[in-house]
């Protein structure tokens, strides 16, 4: 039953969604990409068939994907696998970076995850079966990198809209896990990807310094490898009971860990004044 199954991928032209749609589609699978420029995916994957579906679409633009999500299931005959993969990295910080770039990344990020979520739940909620795979980052869990706060922050929102969704849509047989990829040896932080503020502020030398440390030492040595994540969140679309949490990749649960300290710290610390406003 498992060669069944209907994905639709976000964001497949490049990274982690372009060796997801890869490895399923090299597993029999059947698959409806998107991309907000098809021709990437028809000269990667070749042109629509049986088991392939290139859509040209834009993720900000909720008839578009409406359209998108319709194109899929009038293809397929159905949807079962949704994974909210598009998104980009906005690098500054929280006051350098304009409202236009700010919201910008909210758009992408945030809201088309949205778009497709609210388009495809007619689908699963009637077949009452189905997985949502939002796809966050470690940087949604722990947002202590200065000049990433707007990147973590709709990374943040997508953990937290995941939650809500899990509860929401379980009744109807649907599972939905927020997923929070570590680094991986994708293009995520190429110059063609990550953007970075268009008007910096030299006095923030952390930002700086981050900003550089990732676009160009940890770019291109990232410790994990895209195709084993594709086939990690295949193995979870085959679980009866898909977490809601999942870490993927190696180093992210000291991650994990040292948010879990740094807030059990304070807590404790500041415990006194915390109960101070009881009745």
């Amino acid at each position: 039953m498992e060669t069944n199954k209907v994905w639709f991928v976000t964001g497949a032209s490049k990274g982690l969604g372009f060796e997801l749609v890869r490895k399923l589609l090299s597993e029999g699978l059947r698959v409806a990409a998107t991309s907000r420029s098809v021709g990437s995916l028809v000269s990667s994957f070749g042109e629509a068939s049986e088991n392939f579906l290139p859509l040209d679409m834009d993720i900000t633009d909720n008839s578009d994907v409406q359209s998108s999500v319709a194109k899929t299931v009038e293809h397929f005959g159905k949807v079962d696998v949704i994974v909210n993969n598009a998104g980009y990295g906005q690098l500054g910080t929280l006051e350098e970076l304009t409202d236009e770039e700010a919201k910008a990344n909210f758009e992408v990020n945030v809201f088309g995850s949205l778009n497709v979520i609210r388009n495809a739940m007619p689908y699963l909620r009637e077949q009452r079966s189905g997985n949502i795979f939002n796809i966050s980052s470690i940087g949604g869990y722990a947002g202590n990198f200065p000049g990433w706060g707007i990147y973590c922050s709709t990374k943040f929102a997508v953990a937290g809209f995941t939650e809500a969704l899990a509860e929401e849509i379980l009744p109807f047989g649907v599972y939905a896990t927020v997923v929070y990829p570590g680094y991986f040896r994708t293009d995520f932080l190429t110059q063609e990807s990550a953007k970075t503020p268009a008007h910096a502020i030299e006095a923030y030398e952390s930002a700086r310094n981050s900003e550089q440390a990732h676009l160009n030492e940890i770019n291109g040595n990232q410790p994990n490898d895209p195709v084993k994540a594709a086939e990690a969140l295949i193995a979870l679309s085959k679980e009866d009971h898909p977490p809601v949490h999942f870490l993927l990749g190696i180093e992210t649960q000291e991650f994990l860990n040292n948010k879990i300290d740094a807030i059990t710290k304070d807590a404790k610390a500041w415990e006194n004044l915390t109960v101070s406003t009881a009745i």
